[in-house]
């Protein structure tokens, strides 16, 4: 009989990379014939039936269980599995250095910087650590892990095949250069360099132009109402914060996009690079973090993100139809490699060394 194999999050959140990630986990799990369920601390409401509760885990909880615990920042999912007798296997997904939200929110700074100095804890406690990039493997091994591997995300391509929001498509889809970026509105995306940079664009390359900023924005107001002063400051129009959307809402935002600008500072993996690439939009990207990985060679990297420079740039991209079809052909080979990948197979490949072999004595974890 199968050793069960469960999943610990922190939340399981409804659109979230994440949690779609625990999901297809599960039913390759389950499809494989494993015991599989998966407890949150906290679940959506529209997500309530796929997840138990937390305090449900020390039910299923022995010797000869693996979870897979999906390492988050000060979770009490966390604690609990330190403490548990199951076999472990940590999924770092990163957590942003502490430094980018000094200022903008102390707490979570806070959070980031005693959460990584918990991963070090958590190394000797685990067998296997996956990262979702090689820059994220790398940061375990620095951690300390001594067996670790890479588990990229992979999306699920049908479910960006839906309806789209004819209410958000009708809204942007007017004439307009729609710029857009998708993603949380926190420090480390550097919204207001993306601000900066359209503000220019605007300004001399392409006035009939909009800056669509995709994300939620709730939990850092304070670096929102910076964002906010910057619009002003800088006299721009319409740069649109959407705030949390819908997934048919996110499709039209893609739907409507002409160009996907991201100079984020920190990235673990970046799950919206793919998503613009299955919408054929070409992208322009700093060369920070996971980017390059993520974008498999596709997209338009870039080494230095002068305002200036990336405005002008961008105006290149929007006006000269070989650069774009160039572009867009790198990310169809991107994207055919991504499609090519068997989720199922590389995941029991990279899971092999826990459910292939015996459970360690005590001794061996220690």
């Amino acid at each position: 009989m199968r050793r069960p194999v469960h999943q610990l999050l922190a939340a399981l959140s409804y659109g979230d990379a994440i949690s779609n990630e625990a999901l297809a986990i599960q039913a390759h799990l389950r499809r494989a014939g494993y015991a599989s369920d998966i407890f949150a601390e906290g679940v959506h409401p529209r997500m309530a039936h796929l997840a138990r509760p937390l305090w449900h885990y020390p039910d299923v909880s022995s010797a000869e269980t693996v979870c897979l615990f999906h390492f988050s920042i000060g979770s009490a999912a966390g604690r609990l599995i330190h403490q548990a007798p199951d076999r472990l296997v940590a999924i770092y997904h990163n957590i942003t250095p502490a430094h980018f939200f000094l200022g903008f929110h102390p707490h979570l700074a806070g959070l980031c910087y005693h959460g990584r100095r918990e991963l070090e804890a958590f190394a000797p406690r685990t067998e296997l650590g996956l990262g979702d990039s090689e820059f994220n493997r790398r940061e375990l091994e620095g951690a300390g892990f001594a067996r670790t591997g890479v588990l990229p995300i992979v999306l699920d391509l049908d479910a960006y095949r839906g309806p789209v929001s004819p209410v958000v498509r009708r809204l942007y889809d007017d004439g307009r250069r729609n710029i857009v970026f998708v993603g949380r509105i926190i420090p480390n995306k550097r919204i207001d360099d993306l601000i900066r940079t359209f503000s220019l664009y605007q300004r001399h390359c392409e006035p009939h132009s909009r800056l669509l900023l995709v994300g939620d924005y709730r939990g850092h107001e304070r670096y929102f109402d910076r964002l906010r002063e910057l619009v002003a400051a800088l006299g721009v129009n319409d740069v649109v914060f959407t705030g949390h959307v819908d997934h048919d809402e996110l499709l039209a935002c893609y739907s409507v996009a002409d160009l996907f600008l991201c100079l984020s500072e920190h990235e673990g993996f970046c799950v919206p690079l793919l998503e613009a690439m299955v919408f054929g939009v070409p992208i322009v990207a700093y060369d920070a973090g996971a980017v390059r990985e993520t974008l498999r060679g596709g997209g338009l990297l870039i080494q230095d993100k002068g305002p200036d420079l990336v405005a002008e740039l961008v105006h290149q991209v929007l006006t000269d139809a070989s650069l774009r079809e160039r572009i867009l052909e790198t990310q169809r080979r991107a994207l055919a490699e991504l499609r090519a990948i068997d989720f199922g197979a590389l995941l029991a490949d990279r899971l092999a060394p826990v459910l292939g072999g015996p459970a360690p004595s005590p001794e061996a974890r220690a």
